[in-house]
């Protein structure tokens, strides 16, 4: 028989603690880190670090525009061996979307070969496709040699690689970005950069004291790669002045009407990340659910190339257009609501931003930029004169120079003779014994003298730049100009007040149609009017109470909100209304009486019929 075995537990080995500690300990950490350094941009550079690390890596490859493509892994692979120390997928997926033009305002890598496309289709896996730098993203790197920035070691201590780039152009509100952290998220929609950088320039010239109104006039909305219409309304001057809003964004549409009685709604531009194959399918399903509103659209078809977005709704003879159109912006999404969130890491903490807070940070970052590099700059042209001037020193007395090398037993005896000698520093007499035979000549000298002349009128500029915070700013401001200069592209998304100046964009569209609703009139034995829309009659429990007041259905009336209906009273009256004067109910909500509608209706007056 088996023995019984006593089960040993060590006791040294069990760790007793609170749950609020060890939520406190290991959860904290765990959302810093999420929060810091994997999901949320940098205010400065708007770029995660998985996006800093690429283009980082990128550059360190040398894959920069005047270059060859690279294979897409051979960058993943460096980016995650030496700096990146998460999956291989996560590093690929960033990249892709740096080259995918329905994504990115301004592209940041050059893709070459297939990365995926509006339909939803994926990127080719990493080992088909190539890539090097867009020339936009040098902008954010340019100066990074010139210690400008903060470095901090990767993740085995081996290399340093920079905490942020110097980010020469607004990159978080060209690009926008999007991100879900451990209690947080962001929504940062694109703009278009020179409205940006406009806007930018104007702050540097008002010294900060521009009013958010006025900044709206120069940045006056979003700008998303796909285009389409911005109803902005409120919410966008709310998300501007706060950090957080919401817009509506829509499809760009035509209507196409042939003499036959035929007609078609032609998309041209969807909202942003919306998806056009499933949209399409989507239109396909809601016609064959609700056949009494679609039924007139014959054909469905993407006609899409490399000219452009073409997709089609064939619509059948007879078939009201315009109220296909409505209903499909209802249903479906070629309407959709655009909620701004504005969070980005700034002074090591996530903050919600307006847009003047951004603009505040980012000219603030830029010129404390302009400032390193300067002072960086600086030392170097001291450095280069003082070199010089021993170099012109040697040449003035270049035989006794080579008397005493010759005579000096090794090259530390001929540096501390020539030192000495000379009185001159040990990076002088080491540039002395490094110089070529070919710098003896007269003309050479004079070239020496002429370098010397042209460093210190650079030496005093960059010391006036040093001095004066403005100076600073104003190198702020014609540098980044220059980038609007070279890279400034067209507005591609329309900006419309409300939904009526976007029926007057669209040809021939029926304004009253759109805004048409289809439903049911019910009348109560109380007297009260009451219009519920189909979905909410349709939904609505009939087996419920009527109201509240227990009120039962009289008459009900198939209506539409432009229909007329004329009221005839029990004292003879006559009232006419439209549904549009009726505020939209549901099942159990109370509704209107003819007292509410009309001051001038008795106070025992009642509705006998409706027709």
């Amino acid at each position: 028989m088996a023995r019984n075995k006593k089960e040993i537990i060590d006791n040294s080995r069990i760790i007793e603690m609170n749950i609020e500690d060890v939520m406190h300990n290991s959860m904290m950490p765990y959302s810093e880190c999420v929060i810091l350094d994997r999901a949320l941009p940098r205010v400065e550079d708007g770029l995660k670090p998985v996006q800093r690390r690429i283009l980082y890596s990128m550059m360190e490859l040398g894959v920069t525009p005047d270059k060859p493509y690279r294979k897409a892994a051979r960058i993943v692979g460096d980016c995650m061996g030496k700096y990146h120390p998460h999956g291989d997928s996560s590093i690929y997926e960033a990249m892709v979307r740096m080259a995918q033009p329905f994504n990115m305002n301004m592209l940041l890598v050059d893709g070459h070969g297939n990365y995926g496309s509006v339909d939803g289709d994926k990127a080719a896996a990493m080992r088909y496709t190539e890539a090097r730098m867009a020339p936009l993203a040098m902008e954010l790197l340019r100066d990074i040699d010139k210690d400008t920035v903060k470095w901090s070691f990767n993740f085995d201590d081996t290399l340093k690689e920079p905490d942020m780039l110097p980010g020469r152009f607004p990159n978080l509100l060209v690009n926008g970005a999007n991100g879900i952290a451990v209690g947080l998220a962001t929504n940062i929609p694109p703009h278009n950069i020179g409205e940006v950088i406009d806007g930018i320039v104007e702050y540097i010239d008002s010294n900060g004291r521009i009013s958010i109104e006025d900044m709206m006039k120069i940045i006056k909305a979003p700008d998303f790669p796909t285009g389409g219409y911005i109803i902005a309304g409120d919410g966008l001057e709310q998300a501007y002045r706060t950090g957080k809003g919401k817009i509506t964004i829509q499809a760009k549409v035509d209507i196409e009407r042939e003499s036959s009685g035929k007609s078609s709604i032609i998309i041209t531009e969807l909202p942003y990340q919306i998806n056009k194959a499933s949209l399409l399918q989507k239109i396909s399903d809601v016609r064959e659910k609700k056949k009494e509103l679609y039924g007139a659209i014959s054909d469905i078809v993407d006609e899409s190339d490399r000219q452009g977005m073409r997709a089609v709704i064939r619509i059948k003879k007879g078939g009201n257009v315009d109220k296909i159109l409505a209903n499909l912006l209802k249903s479906t999404q070629l309407q959709v609501s655009f909620g701004i969130n504005m969070v980005a890491i700034a002074d090591g903490r996530p903050q919600q931003m307006g847009l003047l807070d951004i603009i505040k940070y980012y000219v603030e970052y830029q010129r404390t930029i302009i400032e390193k590099r300067t002072r960086y700059d600086l030392n170097s042209a001291k450095a280069r004169v003082h070199i010089l001037e021993g170099l012109i020193i040697a040449i003035e007395n270049i035989e006794e120079i080579i008397k005493i090398i010759k005579q000096s037993k090794s090259v530390s005896d001929a540096k501390s003779t020539l030192r000495e000698r000379y009185l001159l520093s040990e990076k002088q007499a080491q540039a002395i014994m490094d110089m070529r035979l070919a710098r003896l000549t007269k003309l050479e000298v004079e070239n020496l003298r002429a370098e010397i002349a042209e460093l210190k009128e650079q030496i005093a500029e960059y010391e006036a730049i040093l001095a004066s915070k403005r100076k600073q700013l104003a190198v702020v401001r014609r540098e980044i100009l220059d980038i609007k200069k070279r890279y400034k592209t067209p507005r591609r998304s329309e900006v419309i007040d409300g939904v009526e100046e976007m029926y007057e964009a669209i040809p021939e569209l029926d304004a009253d149609a759109i805004n048409d609703k289809d439903g049911v009139l019910i009348l109560s034995n109380t007297n009260s009017l009451k219009f519920i829309t189909n979905s909410n009659y349709q939904n609505a429990n009939k087996d419920a109470k009527f109201s509240k007041e227990n009120e039962l259905v009289s008459k009900a009336y198939q209506a539409c909100s432009k229909e007329k209906f004329y009221a005839f009273t029990n004292f003879g009256n006559v009232f006419c209304f439209t549904i549009d004067d009726l505020t939209e109910e549901k099942w159990r909500s109370k509704g209107q009486t003819l007292q509410k509608l009309y001051v001038d209706c008795l106070k025992n007056e009642k509705i006998i019929s409706l027709y």
